[in-house]
This record gives structure tokens, sequence and C-alpha cells, in this order.
């Protein structure tokens, strides 16, 4: 199947039917363990000579078409789901950096990557130099020679300023450090490999999932980015790993492909951490994957026709949705986001904090919830709840100023949605 449409791959990737009783949905694998064919055969696997399944914490079947198919979508080689979108980021960083060396991250992150990166990470020994996107060349000013990977959000939660992917990764390319993104808020609008991003980091808990009824996240290796280039830049894929009988990974996967980085994520961090998804989780995953396409359709339509009802309401100070930039900013949502401008819209009230909080508790359609990304419309108050173990003046760097509100625009009827937020908004004035 070559096709490279969205809607195509997300149907039909990784899977056509089941071997043994043609069943044409995937199986849910729900085991822990494989029986090996023989000695050799387990030596075999162990050793990486075969690939084939060992151990439900390390890879599962079900899992296996999930990570094929968001691979497919991504342009990717492969792919390494696991138990969260956190398990994810961390581990995309984990895989590249050790004590002592530091990654650049764009300031604009989701409240709870950014803490990670700033403490859990610190504590590690890991630094994180944090930069302004809307000047690239900041990635380049905070590289030192322990500088072992870049990072930032597609379109970012909850500032929804498309990232300059291709800017930054043409950066890294001269540096030989990867550009790591975050796709979650932005599925079947942006693929990040097609502008030079080496790897992609996904919530599946938001739209991919869709339902809002598993947690899990996924990273996926471009296969394009070459570790070989400056191999001192890479040390965690060029030199020996002595967890894993002393292999060299860019050496040790070339019989099987361009995989270092996503075979040693999974055959070290996903076996010594476990951060594994069930099987379970995957086949729910799988089911919302087939009509992402279509749902993001639907959430980019709405939220634009939300942001458009916003900005013409006397109560509201500010809106934050890609519409509403301007400059080089706006050139970059063109660039970047010419199929949809995603599901979240932010905006400010008049009143500030206290008046936010009364059109949340005013709320009758949306669902004051953490998430983003369900079908269903939700809504939060970022300062004292997703971002609220950030200092003020981090808060203010990821985009979250006290009176602001983030929507995440559901599928629903448009004219439901806009009478739900004016009645509350009413209500909050």
């Amino acid at each position: 199947m070559s096709s490279k449409h969205p809607e195509t791959q997300a149907l039909h990737a990784g899977w056509r039917r089941d071997p043994a009783t043609h069943a044409v949905a995937v199986p849910i694998y729900q085991t822990t363990s494989f029986q090996f064919d023989s000695t050799e055969n387990a030596a075999n696997l162990f050793a990486l000579k075969e690939l084939g399944n060992i151990y439900t914490r390390i890879g599962n079947p079900t899992t296996d078409v999930l990570e094929q198919r968001v691979a497919a979508l991504e342009g990717g080689v492969a792919a390494l789901a696991l138990a969260s979108g956190q398990a994810a980021s961390a581990f995309a960083a984990q895989n590249l950096a050790r004590a002592g060396d530091n990654i650049v991250s764009s300031t604009d992150l989701y409240g709870g990557t950014w803490n990670l990166f700033a403490n859990t990470l610190k504590d590690q020994g890991i630094e994180t130099r944090f930069v302004d996107p809307a000047d690239p060349e900041a990635f380049a000013r905070a590289t030192d020679d322990r500088t072992r990977a870049y990072y930032a959000e597609t379109l970012p939660n909850p500032k929804l300023r498309p990232f300059p992917i291709e800017e930054v990764a043409a950066i890294g390319k001269r540096f030989g450090i990867p550009l790591i993104v975050d796709n979650t808020a932005a599925p079947t609008l942006v693929r990040p490999f097609d502008h030079g991003a080496a790897i992609i980091v996904y919530s599946l808990t938001k739209y991919l999932g869709g339902h809002g009824t598993s947690i899990g996240g996924a990273i996926i290796d471009s296969g394009a980015f070459d570790w070989e280039a400056i191999p001192s830049r890479q040390p965690a894929l060029n030199t020996p790993d002595p967890s894993y009988h002393g292999a060299v990974w860019t050496q040790a996967v070339k019989p099987i492909g361009p995989v270092a980085y996503i075979i040693k994520a999974r055959t070290t961090l996903l076996r010594d951490l476990g951060a594994a998804l069930s099987p379970f989780n995957a086949f729910l995953f799988l089911q919302g994957i087939e009509t992402v396409a279509l749902r993001v359709e639907r959430h980019s339509a709405n939220a634009l026709a939300v942001a458009k009802f916003l900005g013409n309401r006397h109560d509201v100070t500010k809106v934050i949705h890609p519409s509403t930039l301007k400059g080089l900013e706006a050139e970059w949502v063109g660039k970047y986001l010419p199929r949809g401008q995603g599901g979240l819209v932010g905006f400010e009230l008049a009143g500030g904090a206290d008046a936010g909080k009364r059109f949340i508790d005013a709320l009758k359609l949306f669902y004051h919830v953490a998430n983003i990304g369900d079908a269903r419309s939700l809504a939060i108050h970022p300062a004292s709840t997703t971002h609220s173990q950030l200092t003020e003046a981090e808060q203010l760097q990821t985009g979250v100023s006290p009176g602001y509100v983030r929507l995440s625009v559901g599928i629903e009827h448009i004219d439901d949605i806009l009478a739900d937020l004016t009645q509350a908004l009413d209500a909050a004035g």
C-alpha cells in the first residue's frame, strides 16, 4: 500500500488481516510472553540478529501495528509506543543525552514538558537551555560541545505559535544535532519530517486517540538523520553501550536499517525503565487513528470559527490562535499549517483571572478537564492547573498569563459550541 495520504494510511498502514484467522480488525494480544522456536531463536532475538517478540514490556504484536501506523503517518521508518506522552518526551532526550550533557529547547512548551526538562532531567544531570524560537539562531547560540538535541512543539500548547521547524533543523544539521518535534497538537496537519525534523514525539492520548479513553505516547524515527556525520556529537549512538553487550548502535543496526535511535530506545530505555503501553490501549489508539484526519479537519474548522467569534466579543481582550498572528509568525502559519490550524484556542478576559474562573464554572457543554484533543470540547485555566508548578515568570515564557483560558474545541456542531461560549462569557461578565 503506497499511499502517502493520511486518510488512507490511518486505515491501512501496518495491517491487512490476521494471518491465522483472516480477521480484519487488529487482535489484542493480551499476553506478557512469547514462546521461542528454539534456544538458537531465543539467543538471536536477544542479540538482535533476528527481530521478533520476546516480552510485552519490549514489544507486542498489537503495539507493533500501532507503531507501524504512526510511523507511516509521519513518513518515518520506525516508531516506539510508550505508556504516556511524558514518557515519550523523557525518552526522546534521555536516548541521546547523559549526565553532563544538555539539550536546547523552545520556551513554547506544555507545562508538564517544561517541568520535566527544567527539573527532573536536571536532577539526572541533563541541562535544558530554553530559548525563544522567534529567533531560530538562538538555538545555535545556546549550543556547545555537550549539546545533544534540539526540542520543540510543532504547535505549542498554549502559545499556539508555529515552530520554525525547517529553520532550526538546518541549524542542527550543521552541528550534527537532531531536532526532536512534539507533533501532538498537529497530526495530519504538519509532517515535521518533511521540514527536516529527525525525531517526532506524540502524546497519543490527545488527537490521535481522540476519545479520552487511554494514556499513551510514541517516538518516531525519521531514519534520515546521519548520526555518524559527527560521531563525537552523538556518543550515545557511536560508542560502546555497556548495557547491551557493548553494542555501538549505529553499527549494530545496519543489517536492519537506519533505525539506530529507535532500536536503542527500545532495547535500553524501554527495557530498563519499563514505560510499556498495554496492548489494550494500543488497540484503542488504533481505533482512534482511523478517524484522526476527519476529526482534525472538524477541530480546525470549529476552532477557527471560535477564534473569530471571540475576536468580536467586547469582553475578550486577546485571542490566541494561529489566525491572529502577524508578520514572520503569520508566514510560518502559511508555511507549516496550510491544511488547518488545529483545534486549540486561547483567550484572555477583561476581568482577568477571576473572570476566567467564572467563565469556566459557567460552561455547560464544554468539559472542565486537563486534557486536549478529545472529540468533545474542553476548557481549562492553565495558570492554576496544567502550568501551576511553574513560576509566574516561567508561565509567561510558555505563554500562560494569569487570565489565560485554553479551549480544546471539539467536533460538536459549531452553533452549540458558540451558544455555550456565549452564555458562559455573559455569566463571567
